[in-house]
């Protein structure tokens, strides 16, 4: 008989095993998160089939347009963690204000914070896309939360992680004790364990970078991305770019390299950057510095910011440790030999 396989659930009660003081909450917790994202994962699989294509007509705390698989993937994990008796709050991408849980279905010690749908704008063209999800632990006593609770920096991650739904659904995540990929098997419907422990190397060959918004950077940054494909003799990377945030992060995490999204200091639009430090980038740098990488604003580590604003937007530098250090050298004014 063919072995099934290590299941997440199975990985995450083995992990609470080995933590006597755990109550089961958080794994509780994962588990509803895992059954919204195979809900998620199966509209995506028949995007084409479904009204789930194009925008709804309506724009976002961000004023960019929602796309209906933003909407949906919104509504189902909203559905499915708020009752889950385990939360106090949660922040989504999608929302302009803390959601909070109804008194019905209780209160929890956690704090979510996801992207429902990072990337929709391209599932019109089959690109790959994700959810990401980052949980906390309130730091307040009562009932009901504080934003003392929300705008924690990401050091305090309990678990953070994503689910990309490309070729293959995987799911990506850390509890702070290295990162671990599951593949989801649409024969059994079970995430299965296929990368145990994932390190990303030390230095990549590749850079992912929007270069339409070359001349809306600085000096510095013009001069590392010229450095990158080797306008100063260095040997070049390779630029791969698809324009989905977890895509293209999941690809460096494997493969070595760094993501790059600048402030565009001559861009009134995105002066500061365009991706969310609480839905975006923490999750992302607590799961690529569990796997050894890095993540920057390009001068300060991105897990110490402390968060001013559930929607703020900085830059980010991250990938390979290397890279990332070399990329913050530049942006400092220095050329390293």
């Amino acid at each position: 008989m063919e072995q099934l396989g290590t299941t997440v659930i199975e990985y995450i009660l083995d992990e609470q095993a080995q933590a006597p003081e755990a109550t089961g909450a958080f794994t509780s917790l994962l588990s509803e998160l895992i059954v919204a994202a195979k809900i998620i994962a199966r509209e995506t699989r028949k995007a084409g089939l479904l009204d789930v294509l194009g925008s709804t007509g309506e724009r976002n705390v961000q004023g960019e347009r929602v796309q209906k698989l933003d909407d949906y993937g919104n509504n189902v994990i909203i559905s499915r963690m708020g009752n889950s008796g385990h939360l106090c709050a949660m922040v989504s991408e999608e929302v302009a204000d803390v959601i909070e849980i109804p008194d019905r279905y209780g209160q929890g010690n956690y704090v979510l914070v996801f992207d429902p749908v990072d990337g929709s704008s391209n599932i019109d063209a089959n690109v790959s896309i994700g959810t990401i999800f980052s949980i906390y632990r309130r730091v307040s006593e009562g009932e009901g939360y504080t934003m003392a609770d929300v705008l924690q920096p990401g050091r305090r991650q309990v678990a953070a992680g994503y689910i990309i739904y490309g070729s293959s659904t995987m799911l990506v995540y850390t509890a702070g004790n290295g990162v671990h990929g599951f593949t989801l098997d649409p024969s059994v419907g079970e995430f299965l364990l296929s990368h145990e422990n994932i390190r990303t190397p030390e230095r990549g060959k590749i850079f992912s970078v929007n270069e339409g918004n070359y001349y809306f950077w600085d000096d510095d940054v013009r001069a590392y991305v010229d450095h990158l494909k080797g306008k100063d003799g260095s040997k070049p990377y390779s630029s791969r770019y698809i324009g989905s945030l977890v895509a293209d992060f999941h690809r460096n995490l494997l493969y070595g390299g760094i993501f790059m999204y600048p402030a565009d200091g001559k861009d009134p639009r995105k002066p500061t950057g365009k991706l969310r430090l609480m839905c975006e980038c923490n999750p992302l740098a607590f799961v690529c510095e569990q796997a050894g990488g890095a993540a920057s604003t390009g001068g300060m580590r991105i897990l110490d910011l402390e968060p001013l604003d559930i929607h703020q937007r900085v830059p980010l530098y991250i990938g390979s440790k290397q890279d990332v250090e070399e990329a913050e050298a530049y942006l400092g004014g220095e050329r390293p030999q």
